[in-house]
């Protein structure tokens, strides 16, 4: 019973320092510089792929966020995390909704993973859905966001994600679907591309598939009722179109005052 109760206690401590190392380790600091070459989830695919006798390779094209399509950053976000301006890693509301479903299911079905944390599990974890790696992962997302902007975490996860069989990255997906740079995708392409990032290895944004039809769909309503200003809920684009709004009526203030003057002051 001791002699069980120890290995137990081994065990307990080995799990508690193999989460406890990634308060420190990988170094996210790098990423605020430097673009990450293969993902974990690049390398777990190149596993399967290799156990399966299969002879792929992971295809992916790094593109910057100021060269990829606000639109296609606009369905990723409606689709994926739409808090994501706003939280600081982890979206609360749609963690006990996720909770509550999985209890009534008495599964772990439905996930709540914000942007952040899929980077995190894409860029240094495992897909699995046990505790522990759970664990590591919020740990992983908590300094994302303590280190990184959020402008370099939306660009990071749009060059990492999975978007079909091989292809990671949004230069990527959008040459082998489209045949044009991530720059230039309409907002139905990019609907359509959001609509597949739960399952990319299922659909297809160019297939017949009526789930992505409709998810697409709802998701290019929403972009049109929002309009095509700036990303909604980034405080930083918000601030700056205000000051840019109180520049353009001061101006105009001013060319009005210029003008009466002018006019009082033309001679009869």
């Amino acid at each position: 019973m001791k002699m069980l109760r120890n290995v137990l206690l081994l065990f307990f401590l080995l799990a508690a320092f193999d989460i406890a190392r990634y308060l420190v380790v990988p170094d996210v600091g790098l990423l605020v510089t430097e673009n990450p070459g293969k993902t974990a989830f690049m390398r777990y695919r190149e596993r399967q792929w290799r156990d399966g006798g299969l002879q792929k390779e992971v295809h992916s094209r790094w593109v910057p966020l100021r060269d990829i399509s606000r639109s296609l950053q606009r369905a990723v976000l409606i689709s994926e995390d739409d808090k994501f301006w706003t939280h600081d890693g982890f979206d609360y509301d749609a963690i006990r909704s996720a909770v509550q479903r999985n209890a009534d299911r008495k599964a772990f079905a439905f996930g709540a993973s914000t942007v952040t944390q899929q980077l995190a599990r894409n860029l240094y974890l495992s897909p699995s859905k046990n505790p522990v790696r759970k664990l590591k992962e919020a740990i992983l997302t908590w300094r994302l966001e303590r280190t990184l902007s959020k402008e370099r975490i939306l660009e990071l996860y749009l060059n990492v994600a999975e978007w079909g069989d091989g292809i990671f990255g949004i230069g990527q997906a959008a040459r082998h679907y489209y045949g044009k740079s991530a720059r230039w995708l309409t907002a139905q392409e990019s609907a359509r591309l959001a609509a597949v990032l739960p399952n990319p290895l299922r659909y297809s944004p160019v297939g017949s598939s009526r789930y992505v039809n409709r998810r697409a769909e709802r998701i290019y309503r929403i972009m049109r009722k929002r309009g095509r200003g700036a990303l909604p809920g980034n405080p930083r684009f918000a601030s700056k179109t205000n000051r840019y709004e109180k520049k353009r009526h001061a101006v105009a203030a001013l060319l009005h005052v210029a003008a009466r003057r002018s006019l009082r002051e033309r001679p009869c």
